[in-house]
């Protein structure tokens, strides 16, 4: 189906040097469109040709607004955002400070807020329809252990995906959101699974973690015409692992 093709899209992705931000990016680039990749730190390597790429610190006071204005000066024709950026910096509740709540939150919710605040003034300003995906999580409806900055966060995501795919609907910009399960990152393998990776292999219906390419083609739909009456929803891509109260024994 043609409606699946992006190739007259061009899209900013956050937090694309690595993990599901750089599959998602390449997954987009695949599906035709010009995607503008986006590294903190590191800069993304072997940014397909045709693409281009912007650094910037999303916890910097007006970083997402200027990570912004660096995207459009780079690919004019931006329509579509991923907001993936983010990260997980928790420890257990009870030894819990400010900071590092502060910190979750800042990047997490506040920068994804107003990047995506400032992505919406750009494209009202051109009079252009576009679509928005935010990457939150499965523990934005479960929580874990030891995750409750990190949880509350990514419940935020959920319902900012629905806040504002009402507030910009009317601008023509739909919002929608994914919401991964537990996949295989740089950021979940510096976590360390060990044993508990078999526990998740019981766990999830498909019998195995989820690759950051899983995510890519749930991206690719939400942003596509393919998705056009599809509006506010928070799709979750697991293998299962929600699915199931038990698992397998």
């Amino acid at each position: 189906m043609k409606k699946f093709s992006l190739a007259n899209n061009a899209a900013l992705v956050t937090g694309s040097s690595k993990g599901i931000g750089r599959a998602i990016a390449d997954g987009l680039h695949e599906a035709g469109a010009a995607v503008v990749y986006h590294g903190n730190t590191a800069r993304p390597d072997s940014v397909p040709a045709g693409c281009g790429c912007v650094m910037g610190n999303m916890l910097d006071a007006g970083g997402p607004a200027r990570l912004v204005a660096d995207a459009f000066a780079e690919q004019p024709k931006l329509d579509l955002l991923v907001a993936n950026a983010g990260s997980f910096f928790d420890r257990p509740f009870l030894e819990m400070d400010e900071a590092t709540w502060d910190k979750t939150m800042n990047l997490n919710v506040r920068a994804t807020y107003f990047l995506c605040q400032a992505f919406a003034k750009e494209l009202i300003a051109r009079q252009r329809p576009g679509a928005m995906v935010l990457v939150s999580s499965t523990n934005g409806f479960q929580s874990e252990e030891n995750s409750t900055a990190y949880d509350s966060s990514k419940g935020a995501l959920v319902m900012m995906t629905r806040s504002l795919s009402q507030a910009l609907i009317d601008h023509g910009i739909r919002v929608n959101g994914l919401a991964p399960g537990l996949i295989r990152t740089p950021l979940t393998s510096a976590l360390g699974f060990g044993d508990m990776a078999k526990h998740y292999e019981k766990k999830i219906l498909l019998r195995r973690l989820g690759e950051p390419e899983d995510c890519a083609g749930t991206a690719v739909f939400l942003l596509s015409q393919a998705s056009a009456y599809i509006v506010g929803q928070v799709v979750v891509v697991d293998g299962g692992l929600t699915v199931g109260q038990i698992g397998r024994m």
